[in-house]
């Protein structure tokens, strides 16, 4: 029994090996393509919108009665016509994930610093002033360097997020891989 449920372990950290090597491929050719990619991601966010907006006036009817109705309806038009305008214009909407990656970056360092202030007495306040101040400076570089780097920047950083989660799932699955007895 115990053999068994070795066995599986084994077989199943192997295919997320794979999986992992195939992420990371991903994440290096997502790098290697950063236009494509972050065209890619906005085509995702607009189907993503869309499906969104067409869930929520189904469910406007479906719940709903009276003035709620049209202001769910309303809400997911907004979804919808967002989504397809995304559709129709991806490299406008590149530039304005662009544009929103720098603010949010912006704004979460600046409420980032004020945190790490508030906790400065405790052990370990520096680090979250560190990390505060690392991402009002991405933050500032994107705005900064914006609508230029529309371009490479989302696919990129995309690119990026991809390759190091099929590093993590590699090291995960090569650190089970590895605890497993040698009869299994």
């Amino acid at each position: 029994m115990t053999e068994t449920i070795l066995g599986g372990i084994k077989r199943v950290s192997g295919w997320s090996i794979a999986l992992g090597v195939l992420i990371v491929l991903l994440g290096i050719i997502a790098m290697m393509s950063p236009l494509v990619t972050g065209v890619v991601a906005v085509y995702i966010l607009g189907w993503t919108a869309i499906f969104g907006g067409i869930s929520q006036i189904i469910y406007a009817f479906k719940t709903h009665s009276g003035s709620r109705t049209i202001l769910e309806v309303l809400l997911g038009v907004v979804y919808l016509a967002a989504g397809i305008y995304l559709m129709s214009n991806p490299l406008v909407g590149l530039l304005g994930l662009t544009l929103l990656l720098g603010c949010m970056l912006l704004g979460y360092g600046v409420i980032a610093v004020i945190l790490a202030f508030q906790m400065r007495p405790l052990k370990g306040w520096g680090w979250v002033l560190f990390d505060a101040v690392v991402t009002v400076l991405l933050g500032l570089m994107i705005m900064a360097h914006w609508p230029s780097n529309s371009v490479w920047l989302v696919g990129t950083l995309f690119g990026i997020s991809i390759l190091f989660s099929g590093i993590t799932r590699l090291m995960v699955s090569w650190g089970v891989r590895n605890v497993m007895p040698a009869t299994a």
